[in-house]
């Protein structure tokens, strides 16, 4: 992933609060001598340091691959929106995207020990269905443990990453005020999320 210096994280709490708010990615396990990656979309808790949390089917091709080698990158990406040529300039301007981007290199610890696995469950469920109301994830003799064969832990130690804020920082702040003006307008979910990226960062390089 290129990134430039004006779309770089302004600190690790600008890419760790993103992945805090964002919980689905691809993780990507290279292997040993493979033609390509297996690549699997998945949902994960980040502990907000370097760890992240996640459970797979054990048929999933990615465990192969992770026993070959046991290095994966989890890619997180959000808040893309599709700036118009029009918007930068006239009938001529270039169009770009707009976007967040975050990727973990982690080394790739298997979880199989019954009370492990539950640990991973529960967090999960804490944090996806903070609502509650299911059943206690714990071994035993119970409907949640008897499914805990079919499922294998997955904890990510991070060792590297690289984080990229694409918004405009390249323009001025005027031209950047313009384009979140346009964003606003046209208003989409993913507008307003790459519109509030622009003027959190747009507001941190006036301070």
């Amino acid at each position: 992933m290129l990134i430039r210096k004006h779309d770089a994280a302004l600190d690790d709490a600008e890419w760790q609060e993103f992945l805090r708010t964002h919980d689905f990615g691809e993780l990507i396990a290279p292997g040993a001598g493979r033609d390509l990656p297996v690549v699997v979309p998945t949902h994960f808790i980040y502990d907000g340091d370097r760890t992240v949390l996640l459970h797979l089917t054990r048929p999933n091709p990615v465990w192969e691959a992770i026993a070959e080698r046991p290095r994966a990158l989890l890619s997180v990406f959000g808040a893309y929106a599709y700036i118009p040529g029009h918007w930068n300039q006239d009938r001529y301007g270039v169009p770009t995207s707009y976007y967040a981007a975050v990727q973990l290199a982690c080394d790739v610890e298997p979880v199989d020990d019954p009370a492990a696995l539950a640990a991973i469950l529960e967090r999960q469920l804490g944090h996806f269905q903070p609502e509650g109301l299911h059943a206690p994830v714990e071994p035993g003799d119970n409907r949640y443990a008897r499914l805990f064969p079919a499922i294998r832990g997955m904890r990510l130690h991070v060792t590297d990453v690289r984080a990229k804020f694409k918004f405009g920082g390249n323009r001025t702040p005027e031209h950047q005020e313009a384009i979140s003006a346009k964003l606003a307008e046209r208003g989409g979910p993913l507008d307003r999320e790459a519109r509030a990226n622009q003027q959190r960062r747009l507001a941190r390089t006036r301070s």
